[in-house]
């Protein structure tokens, strides 16, 4: 039985992912320090050891393959503890990667991020995650490890965060929706994201590792369709007739578009991703 370890596998594509490897049959190993992941998240068949990335060293269990997606994935945060955000998501992604070389892992899948196609000095996320992804490119072309960076857009779906620093735009609209409050709109509500369902990532990331394909960049996990914020209330307000929103003022970092920049995951892997952002608001309790 093939072991997988994943990083951040507390958290919410991590705990996604590992039900979904856990269904094939892997053997699945979760390091995560809990910083954001919970222990409700955890799924039973998976081994979890509380551990900082940075840390790596100590943990000494074999592993054939590592899929890192621990990190600090919100913009805002990182404007204020951009050294914080610097440790995790680039010194954590040097540490793994060589791990993974010294211990000889046979395919590493690092979590990049859509922000690669903005301006990496917008913000200190923006430009740790790019430095995150050169530094896998520089494992696979100096030391032949396989390392594929798979780019996630605006992920959404079951055990996203609801609340605090960390949440999404999904989820945090849920929770504001839950307290009888009106929805905040960052800026004009007229920028669009690429909302890509987690079960659609996570059978992404499934597909890379079953895949003997390199990629020379990275696989792009994106819907392919993307909404603005403004066109998001609306399939809430479908949802929740009653809601009300409320426009702040824009963020440094807030980009005007993100969607899915190449279409390798679908011509090369056969992925295709199956669920609808509106689907999923109108599914919602």
């Amino acid at each position: 039985m093939n072991k997988v370890l994943v990083t951040g596998g507390a958290g919410f594509v991590g705990s996604n992912l590992i039900e979904e490897l856990l269904k094939l049959n892997y053997e699945v190993i979760s390091v995560d320090d809990y910083s954001i992941g919970t222990e409700e998240n955890h799924v039973n068949g998976a081994k979890y050891f509380k551990l900082n990335i940075n840390d790596i060293n100590k943990f000494n269990h074999k592993v054939d393959y590592c899929f890192h997606l621990a990190g600090l994935s919100r913009i805002q945060p990182s404007f204020q503890n951009p050294s914080n955000t610097f440790n995790v998501n680039t010194l954590g992604t040097q540490n793994i990667v060589e791990w993974c070389r010294v211990n000889q892992v046979k395919k590493i899948i690092y979590a990049g991020s859509s922000s690669k196609h903005h301006n990496p000095v917008n913000s200190p996320y923006a430009m740790y995650k790019f430095l995150g992804e050169e530094i896998c490119k520089l494992y696979r072309n100096t030391f032949d490890v396989d390392v594929e960076i798979a780019r996630f857009y605006n992920v959404y779906g079951p055990k996203e965060i609801l609340d605090g620093e960390w949440a999404a735009v999904i989820g945090l609209w849920r929770n504001f929706i839950k307290n009888n409050k009106p929805i905040p709109i960052v800026g004009d509500g007229n920028q669009r994201r690429d909302f890509t369902h987690v079960k659609d990532i996570t059978s992404g990331l499934i597909s890379i590792l079953k895949s003997d394909k390199r990629n020379t960049d990275a696989w792009e996990i994106g819907s392919g369709k993307n909404y603005s914020i403004n066109e998001v209330f609306l399939m809430f307000k479908e949802k929740y007739p009653n809601i009300e929103k409320t426009y702040l003022n824009d963020q440094k970092g807030n980009y005007r578009e993100t969607l899915r920049e190449n279409n390798d995951m679908l011509d090369l892997l056969n992925w295709r991703p199956k669920f609808s952002l509106k689907d999923y608001i109108s599914s919602l309790e």
